[in-house]
């Protein structure tokens, strides 16, 4: 069939496919990359960053018992006597089993890291030098330095150690902050001991609280024992996290890894070198998240905020006035939407600075002036007090169909607790035992209102209507919390 008389529809087709030909070429591509998108291509990036990735080897020396020590001397006396050669010991060692430079046996580990500064600072993880007696820095030119460790942060799990060299390659910090879900990153370390091994993938999401004060970077990066404190790089080239931490249930990767963001790190960094540790804001409470159903029931609306369970003695938040059950909204004007972001935001004020703190309260939002401690490991919340002693209140009124028989405190307790208000639980059954009351714990408020005494929470309870969900303020031990009961369930 000629040209001219084949079906209009036939040339249509022909003619719109070499236009779209046309068009690849000018564009410089192949009808088959016409049709789809390039993979990313790393190994400009391995080259640009990879000499500045190392490889950490560390040796703790293991401590052993005197029982241990005497078991071992006897075992190879007892090896001695039949002529037997001992296991492990090499000519020349010495009677214990070690190496003439050497006290005992040696626990090694390895780990990667990355080059900070050209006079030999290097970043890795806290959990990689930990305890170690001796670590060697092999750089990817093969030269094997000894490094002093600067100073580690096991909370943030950051860790800086130095070695003496100049002139060193260098990685490119970027902006942790600004890195998307979905975009491309790869690894750089050392997998069990394998040095300079490249792996990729994408973000697979970020602000995951796996960490005890920074949300970490999700990847599905192949990361494996040995990639720990290596980095972890952007399309730009830019190092955006610090390989840190693997889900497993075996050990090995399993398609979830998690690096701490670098915008936190270089900060605990500069801490590091600056005086050996990372000071903290302290402000002593226990926080925990808000669930949807209690921010309904105290009218607060939207479960957003971190609900204080618990206040230390002596603490900055008990001089400031915040109490068991105070909802914290914001630090400094920055919003709290769950337990995570009150620790990092405490955290990072400096010891001595005053904070405001926007807390919700038995129905109202006021704003509240602390001074920031210090942060003190050491610092513990203080043990409850079940003292004192009050008559029974009789098991009628409003509360006793909810099961719920109340006592006033005993002014002795009120005062070494330093409550302003509540009642006590003498025995709870019913509807306040579903709602996981108990003997022993103090209401300090029903539907956000105080009650200071057995006549004001019967009162409280009257006016809570029948249908609806009550809210209760609960102390119990040292811990508050909030406890919904429902009337009639």
């Amino acid at each position: 069939m000629h040209a001219e008389n084949r079906p209009e529809s036939v040339r249509a087709r022909r003619l719109l496919s070499g236009t779209a030909l046309a068009l690849a070429i000018v564009f410089g591509q192949t009808p088959a990359t016409a049709q789809s998108r390039e993979l990313p291509d790393f190994s400009e990036l391995v080259e640009r960053v990879g000499p500045a990735v190392v490889n950490i080897r560390t040796a703790e020396k293991v401590k052993m018992s005197e029982g241990q020590a005497e078991m071992n001397e006897q075992m190879q006396e007892f090896f001695r006597r039949f002529g037997i050669p001992v296991p492990n010991q090499r000519r020349g060692a010495p009677r214990g089993g070690g190496t003439p430079d050497d006290d005992g046996p040696m626990r090694r580990g390895v780990g990667s890291g990355f080059i900070l500064s050209a006079d030999g600072y290097v970043m890795t993880n806290a959990h990689v030098v930990q305890g170690a007696d001796e670590v060697i820095v092999t750089l990817t030119d093969k030269r094997e330095l000894k490094a002093k460790l600067i100073g580690a942060d096991q909370r943030s799990d950051v860790a800086v150690v130095k070695v003496e060299a100049s002139g060193l390659p260098v990685v490119k910090v970027g902006d942790s902050n600004k890195a998307k879900v979905g975009e491309w990153v790869m690894a750089i370390g050392s997998p069990f001991g394998l040095e300079n091994t490249v792996t990729a993938g994408i973000i697979s999401a970020k602000q995951r609280d796996t960490g005890d004060l920074l949300p970490l970077i999700q990847t599905d990066v192949a990361i494996n024992p040995g990639n720990s404190g290596g980095p972890l790089v952007n399309m730009r080239g830019e190092v955006i996290g610090i390989n840190s931490q693997i889900y497993s249930q075996n050990g090995g990767y399993m398609g979830i890894s998690f690096a701490i963001p670098i915008a936190e790190a270089v900060r605990v960094a500069d801490e590091l070198r600056a005086g050996g540790r990372v000071v903290r804001g302290y402000l002593g409470v226990l926080p925990d998240d808000i669930t949807k159903e209690i921010a309904e029931a105290i009218g607060l609306g939207k479960p957003q905020g971190a609900v204080i369970r618990s206040v230390v003695a002596g603490s900055p938040a008990e001089r400031a006035g915040i109490e068991g059950g105070d909802v914290v909204t914001k630090v400094d004007g920055k919003t709290v939407d769950r337990a995570a972001d009150l620790r990092r935001l405490v955290a990072a004020v400096k010891p001595g600075a005053k904070t405001t703190l926007t807390v919700f309260r038995r129905g109202a939002t006021k704003d509240i002036v602390v001074t920031i401690g210090e942060d003190e490991r050491s610092k513990k919340p203080g043990s409850g007090n079940d003292g004192g002693s009050a008559e029974p209140a009789a098991p009628t009124g409003p509360s006793a169909a909810l099961g719920l028989k109340v006592s006033e405190i005993a002014e002795p307790q009120r005062k070494e607790l330093k409550l302003k208000a509540g009642v006590k639980v003498d025995s709870a059954t019913g509807a306040a035992a579903r709602a996981g009351l108990r003997e022993g714990d103090l209401i300090l408020s029903v539907d956000n209102v105080e009650v200071a005494s057995v006549k004001a929470f019967q009162a409280q309870i009257a006016k809570a209507e029948k249908s609806k969900v009550i809210n209760l303020v609960v102390r119990r031990d040292d811990v508050t919390s909030f406890v919904l009961l429902k009337p009639g369930r």
